[in-house]
């Protein structure tokens, strides 16, 4: 599933090409999505102009004039800039047209992604209202982390990846920057203290924003806008790397299943 790095991505690589260009209509090919496209979507959007594309932790926001749409990628979509000549795919869901033949299309194999459209504050959708800070924000800190983790039994990764704690750390960054930090996944979250939270947090602000410069991790599906490939895939230090030596200790690297999730990390570096 695309992460944060991933959808700031194809966000960066989308903005240029239709901020401030007028929606002149919208072909949905198929509805069926993890939640059904509205039948609606095509009027509420046609003649309007996106003012903005931003993100919000996994969910990238197209602003127009007189609402928002909210667009998850869910596990396998991509959305590429195009020429409207281009015959679609088997896959290609959705088509938002602008002048000049110019196409923004959504593609989405499993059809796991959603698009919502909502004529108020999409910050208080309820898809995004509980949202955590973000990562590269500056409401994000070890401080945050230390104290919402108190009191808590379960394991630091899957507290890490809850999105009410921090917004659009998933499984690949949550791996890769506990082992930065030298803190195993399976620790409980409120046996951590100050001092490795900050570090934690610290590594979890380079990580992301490493892979965001490197164009984010393609493992199987994700592409950016361009239909490229993500960069940071062979910078992955323990994430699908079970049985492959540690690149600090090397002692094989292990894999175990924490909230229904794989784990990659290092017995003898993590703690």
């Amino acid at each position: 599933m695309p992460e944060l790095p991933e959808v700031e991505t194809v966000r960066r690589g989308i903005a240029p090409h239709i901020t401030g260009k007028k929606i002149t209509g919208l072909t949905v090919r198929n509805h069926r999505l993890r939640r059904p496209v509205w039948s609606g979507l095509a009027r509420a959007l046609s003649g309007r102009r996106v003012q903005e594309v931003g993100r919000r932790a996994k969910y990238l926001l197209l602003t127009v004039d007189g609402g928002c749409l909210l667009v998850h990628l869910g596990m396998s979509g991509s959305l590429r800039v195009l020429t409207r000549a281009r015959p679609p795919g088997a896959h290609d869901h959705v088509d938002f047209l602008f002048g000049g033949r110019l196409c923004l299309r959504f593609c989405d194999p499993r059809r796991f992604g959603c698009m919502v459209w909502t004529a108020r504050d999409p910050l208080r959708h309820p898809l995004l209202r509980d949202a955590g800070p973000e990562p590269l924000g500056d409401g994000f800190s070890g401080a945050t982390l230390f104290r919402k983790s108190r009191g808590r039994s379960g394991a630091v990764k899957s507290f890490v990846m809850d999105g009410r704690v921090v917004a659009g750390v998933g499984n690949i960054y949550a791996s890769e920057a506990l082992f930065r930090a030298g803190i195993h996944p399976l620790r409980p979250a409120g046996r951590i203290g100050k001092a490795r939270y900050d570090k934690l947090a610290f590594d979890i602000k380079t990580v992301l924003a490493e892979a965001i410069t490197a164009g984010g991790t393609t493992l199987r599906d994700f592409v950016n806008s361009a239909g490229d490939r993500g960069y940071f895939t062979p910078r992955l230090q323990v994430y699908d790397r079970a049985g492959l030596p540690c690149p600090r200790c090397s002692r094989p690297l292990r894999r175990t299943v924490s909230g229904q999730r794989s784990t990659f990390y290092c017995g003898g570096c993590q703690r």
